[in-house]
């Protein structure tokens, strides 16, 4: 049996924390599995090698960039390795180039192209547990190749691109929280924990704000129908499984699975944009180039041939988006550019919102009894998500929470139809 597990950078923040992992693998591979691991950077590694390059350059060179912050997880799991190695596993740690995973030439959030794990298996087949440092990957030029990184949550991904190249019987994502709640339980503090969600579901929390798991590797589970299980990294609990949906319980289960949030967003509005055709396209082209996602779009109604035009993109692109867009501003004939940073996302998930109508009526309306302003809002099939104020984020999760009863057990909870 096959298993790949994945320990995120609080799980291996230190020395010690490391050994107690190597000791939790030990048991896994005394199972009899072939396990293979992937590990992030320690603790805060990331972000301090990104504070190093940034006090060096203000815009640090992409290529430069991405080999410097692939040395955090190489670190861990060569530390990781050594540890197995001290209470008799046998193991090998290796990059993610030497584990086979090709990515596509984008510095900082190459997506995985393929992934090749012959040297995983032959180091299996001698009753080795493989360490992989997560998060990175090597373009597809065996001369000329360069170290890329798959960007925010890229171990996440790292794991669950394994998984579905080795056919593993189980990927286990181990991390500081006991598995998904239905809010953040920093905020919420009877959020409660779902055992299991549907890939729908945990895809559009994720891209909303839910961290304890990537949209991309979520994405990569659906496509090759790898379960993942969430779990916490030393609580001997049961996580929350990530799965296919379970169409026999959705008469049983809340119809809203969980509230997501945001705050490391920025908005940015192209002020005096001549309302012809072609003009979004130029401005949005000009993002896609720089491999800037774009989230909610808002472009207000023309008067006399002039539009504002209105989106949101993560707060790490800002600059880059600014600076993308200068010259498209310039030849479309805008008046100005401007950004705001004090803006967030809240979101209600779930595939019940598709079903029947009554939740945005339930949403809005528990946001403005808590005097909470909308600045936007956009939907998807399962999915209702307003920008409001960041400083009414904590009064607005907690409040929407509250609304939809998400504390209570499945199948209690407010119904528009019941």
């Amino acid at each position: 049996m096959i298993v790949v597990q994945k320990y995120g950078g609080s799980s291996v923040a230190t020395t010690e924390k490391i050994c107690s992992v190597a000791k939790r693998i030990k048991k896994t591979a005394q199972d009899n599995n072939q396990v293979v691991v992937v590990v992030s950077a320690m603790g805060d590694t990331t972000d301090e090698l990104i504070a190093m390059a940034k006090a060096i350059s203000s815009l640090p060179d992409e290529r430069e960039l991405d080999k410097l912050l692939a040395t955090g997880e190489q670190a861990s799991s060569a530390l990781l390795t050594m540890a197995l190695h001290e209470i008799g596993v046998p193991a090998v740690s290796l990059t993610g180039g030497q584990a086979g995973i090709i990515t596509e030439k984008v510095p900082g959030k190459a997506r995985i192209l393929k992934v090749e794990p012959e040297r995983i298996r032959a180091e299996l087949s001698e009753g080795k547990v493989v360490v992989v440092a997560g998060f990175q990957g090597i373009t597809d030029n065996a001369t000329w190749a360069d170290i890329t990184t798959l960007g925010r949550g890229g171990s996440d991904t790292t794991a669950v691109a394994l998984a579905a190249a080795l056919k593993a019987d189980r990927c286990e994502i181990y991390t500081d929280v006991d598995g998904v709640f239905t809010a953040d339980p920093r905020i919420v503090l009877n959020a409660r924990k779902l055992d299991k969600i549907s890939y729908e579901e945990m895809l559009e929390l994720a891209q909303q704000g839910a961290r304890v798991m990537h949209s991309r590797a979520v994405e990569l589970g659906e496509i090759y129908g790898v379960d993942i299980l969430v779990a916490h990294c030393t609580r001997e609990v049961p996580g929350t499984l990530i799965t296919r949906e379970d169409e026999s319980s959705m008469e049983n289960r809340n119809p809203v699975r969980g509230i997501a949030h945001e705050t490391d967003i920025a908005k940015i509005t192209i002020v005096g944009v001549p309302d012809r055709p072609g003009i979004a396209y130029q401005i949005f082209h000009a993002l896609a180039e720089a491999n800037i996602n774009v989230d909610v779009i808002v472009q207000n109604v023309s008067s006399q041939g002039i539009t504002d035009l209105s989106f949101t993109v993560n707060l790490a692109d800002l600059a880059k988006a600014q600076k993308a867009l200068e010259p498209v501003v310039r030849n479309v004939g805008a008046r100005d550019v401007t950004s705001s940073v004090d803006l967030a996302k809240v979101s209600i998930v779930g595939t019940g919102i598709r079903s029947h109508p009554g939740y945005a009526d339930r949403m809005f309306g528990a946001l403005a009894k808590e005097g909470i302003n909308i600045v936007s809002i956009t939907t998807s099939e399962i999915r209702i998500t307003c920008l409001i104020d960041k400083a009414d984020v904590q009064k607005a999760v907690q409040a929407l929470h509250d609304a939809f009863e998400l504390e209570k057990p499945e199948g209690e909870v407010w119904s528009p139809i019941a």
